[in-house]
């Protein structure tokens, strides 16, 4: 029987728009007017919702940040897989890896959420941390699954897949948090160069 405390569900409005278009407009905002512009009453009027609308759907700018984050890391991942499923060698692939993770421009308004979220992960519960734990696992396995592929087709040299991959995640997540705050040097092209260098002296020494 249920319980006399519990409530019926609410149904959603039936104007209100997809989740997928309020997450495309959280974006676009961000790329436009960097975060600061993110508020969730110019969102509202962007999609045609009041705030109290967008915060009965996300219940906080917090939860909206992190879907958000989510949300635009299902299609990088896409992009990701269909890069790394190619035909050709091991080490144009873990090129292609390294040019979708790094920063495209300072303010990349995806990079530009990553700082927020991790920013804010501080006063974050388990549940929120372990979605965004979730999604940096799948950039990690899926370059774990390269230098593996890479050692077993006797492109790279002998290497332990996981703590390479680990040790050349935090050196790209260096570089881009630079890039994404906008930090005079170095520009993308030299971080590219560096990561270049420093994967080929890894891979074939």
């Amino acid at each position: 029987m249920k319980p006399d405390s519990a409530q019926p569900a609410r149904a959603p409005r039936r104007n209100a728009p997809p989740r997928e278009a309020v997450l495309a407009a959280a974006m676009s905002t961000i790329a436009e007017r960097g975060l600061a512009g993110l508020t969730m009453a110019g969102l509202g009027r962007t999609v045609g919702m009041s705030s109290g609308h967008l915060l009965y759907y996300f219940r906080s700018k917090d939860e909206l940040l992190l879907q958000t984050l989510e949300w635009s890391e299902a299609s990088l991942g896409d992009r990701r897989r269909a890069l790394l499923g190619r035909d050709g060698p091991v080490r144009e692939r873990l090129r292609a890896y390294v040019d979708l993770y790094v920063p495209v421009a300072p303010r990349d308004p995806h990079w530009t959420l990553w700082l927020e979220v991790w920013n804010r992960s501080q006063n974050a519960g388990p549940p929120e941390r372990e979605r965004q734990s979730a999604i940096e696992r799948a950039w990690h396995r899926d370059l774990v699954a390269l230098f593996a592929e890479g050692v077993s087709r006797g492109e790279f040299r002998p290497l332990d897949a996981d703590r390479v991959a680990t040790r050349t995640r935090a050196l790209l997540d260096g570089f881009s948090v630079q890039l994404a705050v906008g930090l005079p040097t170095p520009d993308r092209a030299t971080v590219l160069e560096h990561v270049d260098e420093y994967l080929t002296e890894l891979v074939e020494s």
